[in-house]
């Protein structure tokens, strides 16, 4: 698959977890374009059109979506109308609110109308239960996204991950 990762990270926590999707993604035989938002735009990737979009973010003010992914965003949606198949990590820190925890996150996957789970991460990813969780929803949204693409999959070759534990 070609897949497109499109991120933005403010101290570098997101872009840790995007790093390791990028991994993961990369170590199971996918095409990777990598898109830091504000720092790179759109057109860095080349032609737009992927099998999947794969958008991590951090949460600005009171869960809000960060300036530059909205401008990625909207870039997008112009070059290539709502992709179907989007889903959307990120990190945050609870101890502004549970409202505004990853905030960016939802309103990305709600936006797109995304079907995947949605990962957040609490501050930046560290650990092996972190390690774990990003390997365990990149081969989860991998899998679902290969069936939708492929509907003559077998269905047992979809992990059975727990999409619960992704969603906040």
């Amino acid at each position: 698959m070609r897949i497109l990762i499109a991120f933005t990270s403010l101290s570098g926590n997101t872009r840790d977890v995007a790093r390791q999707v990028r991994a993961r993604c990369e170590v199971l035989g996918h095409q990777v374009d990598w898109i830091e938002a504000g720092v790179q735009t759109l057109a860095d990737a080349g032609e737009p059109r992927h099998d999947l979009y794969l958008f991590g973010s951090w949460s600005d003010n009171a869960g809000r979506t960060p300036s530059e992914m909205k401008h990625l965003i909207a870039a997008l949606v112009e070059a290539v109308g709502k992709p179907p198949q989007v889903a959307v990590f990120g990190t945050g820190e609870t101890q502004w609110g549970e409202e505004y925890y990853c905030g960016a996150v939802r309103r990305i996957a709600a936006f797109f109308g995304s079907v995947h789970p949605r990962l957040e991460i609490e501050q930046m990813p560290h650990g092996e239960c972190d390690a774990l969780a990003i390997q365990r929803w990149t081969d989860h949204v991998l899998t679902c996204t290969q069936r939708m693409l492929d509907p003559g999959m077998p269905s047992e070759t979809i992990l059975h991950a727990d999409p619960a534990r992704f969603v906040a």
